[in-house]
């Protein structure tokens, strides 16, 4: 369990599910702007920064090249980790043909699982959150099939201009890719993820579970020690955590913050 300090008037700071790139180019880029807007005012007071997948509507990471675009989040997050600022990434279901770039680039650390954390002595159940708990088993499966080394091979061989262009196309149009079929709250015993947390607290104790995926800004207590934070995302909420040392909270980005 990877142990962070938080000093006295600094913050750790989570987020997730921006969607770069989607539904288009044009409609995404008011997104980026007001997202590097938040990283720099963050940046101030951040101890650490969490991103917890789906920074990108699609990333694959051939042999020599990446997706084109998102040149200001890119240079935003080199400039945070290049100050000091250590940020941790997550992937989510749409990048999760992550393989080195953020590592050997932004000095960025990528989990491809959900992880443990100490901050400041409370304890964390970090990840995306896709795939987990009870049910959702054609996106398992389907999980499992793009996760798998052989489909990366062949994907590889495809030409970038038409192996992004069909991943753009199903992205938006595969309900199942996009995670998007119930964006709506549909109870706790409905809602996998607090059901996985509360599976997971029956082997071991975490103060914090965060995650993202489901696009909805969700605090749901699981005890009287634990709770459930979902992130929601950047499309319609613009919504992140922040934990102060003793206590995480959602609160949402306005321009005039900073």
């Amino acid at each position: 369990m990877k142990t962070i300090d938080v000093p006295e008037g600094k913050k750790i700071y989570f987020s997730s599910d921006n969607h770069l790139g989607a539904p288009t180019k044009d409609l995404s880029f008011p997104r980026e702007k007001k997202f590097v807007a938040w990283l720099d005012n963050i940046k101030e007071d951040a101890a650490a920064i969490f991103l917890l997948g789906d920074l990108f509507d699609f990333w694959f990471e051939y042999k020599t090249v990446v997706p084109k675009g998102f040149t200001r989040t890119l240079g935003k997050l080199a400039e945070i980790t290049d100050s000091g600022i250590p940020v941790y990434y997550f992937v989510g279901n749409h990048d999760l043909w992550m393989n080195g770039y953020f590592e050997e680039e932004l000095n960025i650390p990528v989990y491809h699982q959900p992880q443990s954390f100490l901050l400041n002595g409370k304890s964390f159940l970090i990840g995306h959150g896709d795939g987990l708990g009870p049910g959702d088993k054609g996106y398992k499966r389907m999980k499992k099939v793009f996760t798998n080394p052989v489909s990366k091979w062949l994907y590889n061989w495809l030409h970038p201009d038409f192996g992004v262009k069909l991943a753009q196309y199903l992205s938006v149009k595969n309900k199942m890719i996009s995670g998007d079929e119930d964006i709506k709250f549909l109870g706790e015993e409905n809602e996998w993820l607090v059901q996985y947390c509360r599976r997971k607290l029956e082997q071991q104790h975490y103060d914090y579970f965060v995650f993202g995926h489901r696009h909805l800004p969700l605090e749901i207590p699981l005890n009287e020690k634990s709770t459930y934070v979902n992130l929601g995302d950047w499309i319609s909420y613009y919504t992140y955590g922040e934990f102060d040392g003793a206590s995480l909270s959602l609160k949402k980005y306005e321009p005039s913050e900073g």
